[in-house]
């Protein structure tokens, strides 16, 4: 009988976990604006692979998304980064559409930083749909930002 409590228990607990982790499928504004491409988009590790580059799959790099990106790499303690922010979030609105703009916070993701070889802060990476990405390493102006956009990522 005892066995049976526990069988009991633990489907109330994963029946209740499962019912609060379900969310609408309801568009949300938030939502709509990452789907367009308006907002810069926080990656994990596993979105990374999923999105960006598998790494431990593809020893060769294989870019999986369909539009050029830009992924910040950044630090909350970091200065120039957060000078570098608003720049970001003002292109990602600017470019909707043309490119996807991405962040990652290496202090969370400490692993996919070192597997990628991120070594100074912010970090932007450049990732045509075909070719190699670029990146850059520190705080740069608006105008090479640009200028990467336009020479790097909209080049047919």
């Amino acid at each position: 009988m005892n066995r049976m409590k526990k069988i009991v228990f633990l489907s109330v607990i994963f029946s209740s976990l499962f019912f609060m982790t379900c969310k609408s499928e309801k568009p949300t504004e938030k939502n709509s604006k990452i789907a367009s491409g308006t907002e810069v988009i926080q990656l994990s590790t596993e979105s990374f692979k999923k999105l960006i580059f598998n790494y431990d799959i593809n020893k060769q790099w294989k870019y999986e998304g369909t539009k050029p990106a830009i992924i910040d790499f950044y630090a909350d303690w970091c200065s120039p980064c957060k000078q570098l922010s608003p720049m970001v979030e003002e292109i990602a609105r600017q470019y909707a559409g043309k490119i996807v703009v991405y962040k990652v916070n290496t202090d969370k993701e400490k692993v996919l930083s070192q597997d990628i070889g991120i070594s100074g802060l912010p970090t932007l990476l450049f990732i045509p749909v075909s070719g190699k990405p670029q990146s850059t390493v520190g705080l740069i102006p608006k105008e090479t930002l640009l200028k990467a956009i336009n020479e790097v990522l909209l080049i047919n």
